[in-house]
């Protein structure tokens, strides 16, 4: 049996390329909205997890609550998030994305993605069926083996 450090190896070349061009390509769209880490991280957090609380913002930021609370406020003044009365916890505020924040992060994905698609459409027919076979075995094993380990967020 061959050693899994070459396939390793490729696999890490491909993951760092990856990262760096879909990081670059968010930064730039960072710098172009005018957004900070921390605000696009808060818009990332009720983009993928819907609604959730000032101290939950703080928690995610390892910040204190006043802190994430001026983040907060920033974002409600440039109509990104809407903060309203939750109705479990009247003391409590629930943030939510605006429709024109979901419209934001909808357009910060694409840019993250678009270099991917111009990447995809510059292959030969050929090799996008194998480089798609591969992967789609790769994310199923990745898929499996993630549902047999630990996750790092949960302690592990």
């Amino acid at each position: 049996m061959s050693s899994p450090e070459p396939f390793a190896q490729v696999i890490q070349a491909w993951a760092e390329l990856f990262m760096r061009r879909s990081m670059a390509d968010f930064r730039k769209f960072m710098a172009e909205t005018g957004l900070s880490f921390a605000q696009m991280n808060v818009l990332m957090r009720l983009y993928h997890g819907g609604h959730c609380g000032v101290s939950d913002v703080g928690t995610q930021l390892g910040v204190t609550n006043a802190a994430a609370s001026q983040v907060v406020d920033r974002l409600v003044q440039m109509g990104l998030v809407a903060r309203r009365e939750d109705p479990d916890d009247r003391r409590a505020k629930r943030l939510t994305l605006t429709p024109a924040g979901r419209e934001l992060i909808d357009r910060g994905i694409a840019a993250r993605r678009k270099w991917i698609e111009d990447l995809a459409a510059s292959f030969p027919d050929d090799k996008r069926q194998r480089v798609m076979e591969a992967l789609t075995m790769l994310t199923e094993a990745a898929r499996e083996w993630e549902s047999r380990s630990p996750s790092p967020s949960k302690g592990a």
